[in-house]
């Protein structure tokens, strides 16, 4: 068997995990005009990074989806928290976000479900200092301004920083921005400190000497996760069947392919090669379905948010995945 045989049957095997762990009720053996006519579009929100920008910028999805009637549109968010509620709005009706965004959702209601994850990738997020700061260690945070983006996966990278740090979250002061204004604070020297995520994180190194102080290495796992809106996984899970198995090929692709990633990535983020190419280089293709071991661990996100009040009830995450009814009947 040669390696790229195996890699097609090992996408094969993952994919149909993927669809039955996820999809739940799988219209099998649906003809291609009846899918048309069921849903002529897909809507996905994607970040500036991942492996859905690389899909994007390949526009391999629309050539498959056109083959059944189906138009996709992409809508671009700054960060994970507002991906999810245009997907509880019903403004787009898949799409990629990190470990804390569906937490935040679920606890304030959403009706999601996960879908599928890529692997850890915890060098893809840090707590950076700019490049003169007399900052040199997580201790140092006491009682010092820290920028991110509220509810996104930093913000838990951030409470695990502190608490290895013996420093409590009560005792720095938080200063909740998006990403571009974030860097504008990070930049004049407003803020001490900037938890922050790939490629904006490759962005502050290159071109603003910002220095790591901690990265998510020891300390988180940071999971991209898929996420659908549930009626629309349960509705049309065909459709999302081939933007997974699109998804999978991509990650196939990207992980041999590090300079064609790079060069795509420049041309979909308007950032520089090196830049993206630092970003791509922190990556961990291969989407999986969402595993017991996975929840788990976004359990124990959850608690921590909830421990703390920063969400307004606890969850139990595995309500946001389909009934096991379901995945019964899909896997049959």
């Amino acid at each position: 068997m040669t390696h790229r045989h195996a890699q097609r049957l090992s996408r094969r095997t993952t994919l149909g995990l993927l669809f039955a762990a996820a999809a739940g009720v799988m219209a099998a053996g649906m003809p291609a005009a009846a899918l048309a006519q069921t849903k002529a579009e897909v809507r996905i929100g994607y970040q500036k990074y991942g492996t859905l920008t690389l899909l994007k910028g390949r526009g391999t999805l629309e050539k498959r989806l056109a083959e059944q009637g189906v138009g996709v549109k992409w809508t671009e968010f700054p960060a994970g928290p507002v991906l999810l509620e245009g997907l509880n709005v019903g403004s787009i009706d898949f799409g990629t976000v990190g470990e804390a965004p569906p937490i935040f959702a679920q606890a304030a209601g959403a009706n999601l479900v996960y879908v599928g994850n890529e692997p850890a990738s915890p060098a893809s997020e840090a707590i950076v200092v700019p490049k003169g700061s007399g900052l040199r260690t997580l201790a140092d945070l006491k009682g010092k301004k820290i920028a991110l983006n509220k509810g996104s996966n930093v913000h838990y990278l951030l409470l695990k920083a502190l608490e290895k740090a013996g420093v409590a979250y009560a005792d720095i002061q938080p200063v909740f921005l998006p990403p571009a204004d974030a860097r504008a604070a990070f930049e004049r020297g407003s803020v001490d400190a900037w938890a922050i995520w790939d490629p904006f994180l490759a962005a502050a190194e290159k071109q603003l000497g910002a220095r790591v102080l901690a990265d998510g290495k020891g300390l988180v796992a940071n999971y991209q996760f898929y996420l659908a809106s549930r009626t629309y996984a349960e509705k049309h899970p065909e459709i999302l069947r081939i933007v997974l198995d699109e998804v999978a090929k991509v990650d196939d692709w990207g992980r041999n392919n590090p300079d064609e990633v790079a060069t795509i990535l420049a041309a979909q983020t308007g950032l520089s090669k090196d830049v993206v190419a630092l970003a791509a280089s922190r990556y961990a293709y291969g989407v999986k379905p969402v595993s017991v071991d996975v929840i788990a661990s976004q359990q124990r996100v959850a608690d921590a948010f909830s421990s703390l009040k920063l969400i307004p009830k606890p969850i139990i995450v595995k309500d946001a995945l389909l009934p096991a009814r379901q995945l019964a009947t899909s896997a049959k």
